[in-house]
Parts: C-alpha cells; sequence; structure tokens
C-alpha cells in the first residue's frame, strides 16, 4: 500500500471514529436518538388556524391558545421567503401550497390582515405571479393540479382558505373544495382497498372530518346522497373518536391533526373529544419559538439508522451494555396488537415511539436490521424477528414490490410500491433468512425473488431507482433518484456471494453475514446487469465538486448514501460490466475528499430538505447528516 493510501486510510478511520462519538453523544437518557425535525411553516400555519376557528366558534377565552396564535404569526413573518412566500422548512423553496395556506391563515386570525401588511401583501402577489391570481376560479385548479388524483392535500387546503374567508363568507366558497366521501368510512375497513377511496390510507381521519365540513355547509342537492351523509355523520364520528390517538395527535402530525380539529371546530363540535384532544396535542407541540415542526419526532427510525451506520465495536464498546439497552427499546416498540389505525397485523414498526406512530414497511425493515446487529441473538429477539419479517411478507403488493402502511390499498402515493420500501425490505429479509424457521424461509426466498423482480421493472432506462419517501425540490417531479438508486444498490449487494478471496464479513454478535444467492429461473432479471446500470447512473451522476445530490449543490446526507453505496460495491470485489473498477475507485475518492473537507467546516452540521413527508411536504432532520456520514465512513475505513 501507498503511502498516500495509507495516509487516507488514517484520514478516514480519524474521520469516521469522531463522526461515530459525536452520534453516539446524540442519544437521550435511554440510549436511544430521538432528533430534531426541522420546524415547518406549512405545521405553523395549520396549527395557527385550528387554534384560532377554535377560539372564534367557542366564544371561550383561552389564553394559553391565544398566545400560541399570536406567536405563530410572529414566526411566519419573520421566516418569510425574500419572494414573498413560504416552503416546508426554513431551508426550503416557496411553494403554492405552503404559501396558499400560511396566506389563508393570516385572514382567520382578526385583525392579523392589518398587523402584518407587507406579509400579507408579499404572499398574494407571490400567489399570483406562482398561479396567475388568487381568485378561487384560478388558484383551486392550481392546487388540485399539484396533487393529481389524490386529494389528500389539495382539498384540505381548498377547505383552509373556504374557512378563511379569503373567497368570501358565503357557500358559494365551499363550491371549490370537492366533496369527500365520508359516507365511506362507516363501511368496514377492509373494503377501503376495493372502494379505491380518493385519498391514500392514512388519511382517514381528513377523509371523514373534511367530507363532513363540505357536507355541512354546501350539501349536495341529490336527495338521496344527502340523506345518506347525514345518516353516516354519527357514524363516521364515532370511527374517528376510535382511532385517534391517546395524545390527540393523528400519526403524530401537526397538519392533519390541525386538518382535523378545524373542521370539527367549524361545524360547532368545539367541545367534541376529539377536538379538545387535538387542542392538547397542538399545545403540547408547539416550540418555543412560536413553530411547530412537521411531526413529534423520527425516535425509532432514528434509532434503526443510527444502529445500522455505526460500527459494532463501537457500541460494544459502550458501558452499561449500550447494545442490550437499545435492543430492548426498539424491541418494546414492536407493535404485539392489531392497529387500531390501519388494522395492520402485530409484527411491524413505526417511525416513532409515540402513540400516533403506525407501523410501516420501511421502520419494520429498520428495526429488524439494527436487531441483527446488537449482539448475539437471544429468544426473544428471534421471535420479534421472525414476526416482523411475516409482517412484511403479508405486505408485498402483487407487483412484487413493497407498499408503506396497506397491502393493495391503491396506487396514490405512499401507498402504491416503493422501490426505496423494497429495498429496505430485501435486506431485512435477506439477514434474517439463516435465523428463521424453516417454514417461513420457503416464502421468504419467493419474496425476495418477487422483489427483485420489481426493482427490475421499476429501474429506470438511464439505470436509477426513484424512491418515495426522499426527493430533492430542485430535481424535475421532485424525485431523488440518488436516493433511491444508493439504496437499492445496497440490497441488490447482498443478493450475490462475495468473492472467494474475501474473508466472509463477521457481526457483532459473533456470527457471519451471510449473503443470498437466489436460484435463478427462466425469465428471472440479471442482478448483475442491474447493479452495472445503477453503478455507471451513480457514478455519471456524481457532480464536479466531488459531492453528490439530488439536484442543485452537493449535500453531505446525500454524498454519504453514494459511498456508501460504492463502498459496499467495492467490498463485495467483483467485475462489473460496463463499470471499471477505475471509475468506481475514482468516484469514491473524489467523494471522500469532499466529505472530509465538509466534516471539517461548519457545513456538516446543516442538514438539507431531501425528506418526503405525507402530501409532498419537505423535512430536513437535525441528524441525517451525521448518520449518514456516519454510516458511509465507517464502511470505508473498515
Amino acid at each position: 500500500m501507498s503511502a498516500a493510501a495509507d495516509a487516507l486510510r488514517l484520514r478516514l478511520q480519524s474521520a469516521a471514529r469522531r463522526a461515530s462519538e459525536a452520534l453516539l453523544a446524540e442519544r437521550d437518557a435511554r440510549g436511544v436518538w430521538v432528533g430534531e425535525l426541522s420546524s415547518s411553516a406549512l405545521s405553523t400555519a395549520t396549527a395557527v388556524c385550528a387554534l384560532a376557528i377554535i377560539l372564534k366558534r367557542s366564544g371561550v377565552s383561552d389564553p394559553e391558545s391565544e398566545r400560541l396564535v399570536q406567536r405563530g404569526l410572529d414566526w411566519l413573518a419573520a421566516h418569510v421567503n425574500a419572494d414573498g412566500g413560504w416552503g416546508d422548512t426554513i431551508r426550503s423553496l416557496s411553494n403554492l401550497s405552503t404559501t396558499t395556506l400560511v396566506w389563508a391563515t393570516f385572514a382567520v386570525v382578526p385583525g392579523a390582515d392589518a398587523a402584518y401588511p407587507e406579509v400579507v401583501t408579499g404572499a398574494q402577489r407571490w400567489l399570483e405571479q406562482a398561479a396567475g391570481s388568487v381568485e378561487p376560479k384560478i388558484l383551486a385548479p392550481e392546487i388540485a393540479a399539484r396533487y393529481g388524483k389524490d386529494r389528500t392535500f389539495s382539498v384540505p387546503i381548498l377547505t383552509v382558505c373556504a374557512l378563511s374567508g379569503r373567497w368570501g363568507t358565503t357557500a358559494s366558497a365551499w363550491r371549490w373544495v370537492a366533496q369527500l366521501p365520508f359516507e365511506l368510512a362507516a363501511l368496514p375497513q377492509a373494503w377501503f382497498g376495493a372502494l379505491r377511496l380518493p385519498v391514500v390510507s392514512y388519511a382517514l381521519p381528513a377523509l371523514i372530518a373534511i367530507g363532513q365540513v363540505k357536507h355541512h355547509f354546501q350539501p349536495t342537492r341529490n336527495p338521496f346522497a344527502r340523506l345518506l351523509r347525514n345518516l353516516a355523520r354519527a357514524a363516521t364520528l364515532r370511527k374517528l373518536t376510535q382511532i385517534q390517538p391517546g395524545n390527540g395527535g393523528f400519526l403524530e402530525a401537526t397538519p392533519l391533526t390541525s386538518f382535523v380539529t378545524m373542521n370539527l371546530a367549524a361545524m360547532g363540535f368545539t367541545q367534541h373529544p376529539v377536538t379538545l384532544k387535538g387542542v392538547g396535542f397542538l399545545k403540547r407541540s408547539a416550540r418555543a419559538d412560536g413553530s411547530w415542526p412537521i411531526d413529534t419526532n423520527l425516535a425509532t427510525w432514528l434509532t434503526t439508522l443510527a444502529v445500522n451506520a455505526l460500527a459494532p465495536r463501537a457500541l460494544t464498546a459502550e458501558p452499561q451494555n449500550a447494545c442490550g439497552a437499545i435492543r430492548s427499546w426498539l424491541l418494546a416498540q414492536q407493535y404485539r396488537r392489531e392497529h387500531p389505525y390501519t388494522r395492520a397485523a402485530p409484527g411491524g414498526w413505526a417511525w416513532t415511539d409515540l402513540p400516533g406512530g403506525v407501523p410501516d414497511a420501511d421502520d419494520t425493515a429498520g428495526a429488524l436490521l439494527a436487531l441483527r446487529r446488537l449482539g448475539a441473538l437471544d429468544e426473544a429477539t428471534t421471535a420479534a424477528g421472525a414476526a416482523g419479517v411475516k409482517w412484511l411478507l403479508d405486505l408485498q403488493n402483487s407487483d412484487g414490490g413493497i407498499p408503506t402502511f396497506c397491502r393493495g390499498w391503491g396506487t396514490l402515493p405512499f401507498d402504491r410500491s416503493g422501490a426505496d420500501l423494497t429495498a429496505h425490505a430485501l435486506r431485512a429479509w435477506t439477514e434474517w433468512l439463516p435465523e428463521l424457521p424453516k417454514k417461513l424461509q420457503a416464502p421468504v426466498r419467493r419474496a425476495i425473488s418477487r422483489g427483485v423482480r420489481y426493482l427490475a421493472k421499476s429501474q429506470r432506462t438511464d439505470g436509477a431507482w426513484v424512491p418515495l419517501w426522499f426527493g430533492h425540490e430542485r430535481a424535475p417531479n421532485d424525485e431523488n433518484p440518488l436516493y433511491g438508486t444508493s439504496r437499492v444498490l445496497l440490497a441488490l449487494q447482498q443478493l450475490r456471494p462475495p468473492a472467494r478471496t474475501r474473508k466472509p464479513e463477521v457481526e457483532a454478535g459473533g456470527g457471519v453475514r451471510r449473503a443470498l444467492e437466489i436460484p435463478e429461473a427462466d425469465g428471472d432479471p440479471d442482478i448483475s446487469r442491474m447493479i452495472s446500470l445503477g453503478l455507471a447512473w451513480l457514478t455519471s451522476s456524481q457532480n464536479n465538486d466531488g459531492g453528490w445530490s439530488g439536484g442543485g449543490s452537493s449535500s453531505v446526507e446525500e454524498t454519504a448514501l453514494a459511498l456508501e453505496a460504492l463502498s459496499a460495491h467495492r467490498a463485495a470485489d467483483r467485475s462489473c460490466p460496463g463499470v471499471s473498477a477505475e471509475a468506481v475507485a475514482k468516484a469514491i475518492s473524489g467523494g471522500v475528499e469532499w466529505l472530509l473537507v465538509k466534516l471539517d467546516s461548519a457545513a456538516a452540521t446543516q442538514p438539507t430538505p431531501i425528506g418526503f413527508y405525507f402530501a409532498r411536504l419537505w423535512y430536513f432532520e437535525r441528524l441525517y447528516p451525521l448518520i449518514f456520514a456516519a454510516g458511509a465512513l465507517n464502511k470505508l475505513a473498515d
């Protein structure tokens, strides 16, 4: 090895050690990672709107709500973009949805337009430039077009406009709000997939509350439909009460909880249990600076990401059995009963440890991977792993891909199969396969084969894959193929045995991590070719500065993700048609230099809004740069 290579390895090892130490220092008193989600103009606007409508409709003085409303308006005024609009985070470009919601919210609060004239005027000017006009006949179709067939978010935004009075105070303002079929929520939940509802599976509370408020202010002229909806109101309100978490926060999400709360209050249900619990959640979720985050936290997701990013020795070297504490905490987060919200079977994990969480594919796969890295498997962990594996099996769609929450619900965003979710499930199945009962191994192998076929079909002609849960607002269609491709490549690398010249990789628990080789059959995709195309895209998409981005300037998160995928390929030590070892080495070298320089600067702590939340909402997480960087550096320094 040359002196230059020795020096680089020492730099990598030092950087990996520092990143790991910094990441370990981010744990809370329980020994897990909670992080901090970005404050959100959209969340702040919806929370302010909900509290203001309740104050107005109830006629009861509530000093705490009044204080939160004022501080929320102050925060929104202080964080308007230079162009007069708002994005989903303080680092996001102005967008139509958020700016419309903030503009409407200032109209909901009495006297706010007069108190913040420049802010309101600037917002209206931005909307006129972006949409053509703030008149409902122009603005409403523009908002609806942003989301297409999915009405999960377009209808709530238009509802806020109608409630705010921006489009008048008569029933005519509601003509621009589509009627959601809330009456269908009274039917058995098992039917929802066949009904093809115009909202995604997680939006049932919005379907009920927003459907009812439209019916309340502008009922249909059809006497049969009007009667049916009148009869369904009580039953669907009971359903809403049943699925509300104990802390009042639907999915721990401020926007969804706010939409439900404000619409119930607008119909006069200011003292309804759902409304009161929703208000309690909003009050507790408010931040000291007057803002609200998009969701409470991603504690389970971040903890699994952190465990999977750290080198095994980093955790095992920690005092007081850090691995055991994290494992116990993760096991406690697994759902042991059917979930009342989505009717999900036991066995999955959600993104958070809080009551509003819902089990989903990404977090279940992440938990399964983390449990494999937290020491030797005991009986409880093995049982939990088998249950999680089966939960993912039952979620797999007919196309072989993995959706987020519910199998076969529909084709709307986050209900359809996703390449990133499928890749994550493949990694979890692959690593757990040797530990599973014999009767479960055969269906897992079939599921892996089906998942690979889905990934082959979903690979773009340029070699990339597009994910569901991450994007880039500066990229075409808000997509982030960098994230999707890097995650899929990690999964595919595990599906072929390593080169015979390499030693088997030893896990934290002392076992050997075995790569899975799927028996090939006629018609099966060529995994080597899929990898080659993905690697070719990944290396060719590297920016001139050595870093990577899904769009725009290089970021720590995306560069680290690309390096981790390239490092996995290099570690496999195999040839790849169309992509030379020299090309991969050059890409890694440039990326490493860029990342090491950034980690020595303040830029390392500046997260990028690449997180893609429900309904095309952006977020950033403070710990993402550190977690992804630690993961890449530990792989490269190994």
